[in-house]
């Protein structure tokens, strides 16, 4: 299941990236907008900012912005920073790799190896899908 502290990352870049020829947004702004509680917000956006994906500038007109265009900011990024492995198991992550304490034989564990391909499928899904991708799949859904 997708974190809420994911899913707020997520709504926040789209909601950055719908409003990208603006001023910075202030955090309140979007935590009203989003419904997102402001303090788990904050935390949010400075992961993001550390992560290169915003800026941040402070005094009057200050707030967040994108740093990076919305199509060059993938859901599997966004995903890796805020909950690390996107892989279900241990032992299917490529970049959080950990054997199981039970596994006897993992070369020849059936778990595993469909757990990898919900692995890779789910990988090629999100390192193909932009912010630009999301707030593009709105838009549609809005106008359909």
């Amino acid at each position: 299941m997708l974190s809420k502290k994911t899913k707020y990352a997520i709504k926040a870049l789209v909601i950055l990236g719908k409003n990208m020829d603006k001023p910075p947004m202030q955090i309140s702004r979007i935590a009203e907008l989003e419904r997102i509680p402001k303090k788990f917000l904050e935390q949010i956006l400075l992961d993001m900012r550390n992560a290169g994906f915003l800026y941040s500038k402070k005094g009057a007109g200050g707030g967040y912005a994108l740093n990076k265009d919305p199509k060059d900011i993938f859901l599997v990024s966004i995903m890796r920073i805020t909950d690390g492995p996107v892989a279900m198991l241990p032992c299917a992550s490529l970049n959080f790799y950990h054997k199981c304490d039970e596994c006897h034989q993992e070369t020849t564990c059936g778990i595993r190896d469909v757990f990898i391909d919900v692995r890779d499928a789910t990988l090629k899904i999100l390192s193909e899908t932009s912010i630009a991708d999301v707030i593009s799949r709105e838009n549609t859904l809005i106008n359909n």
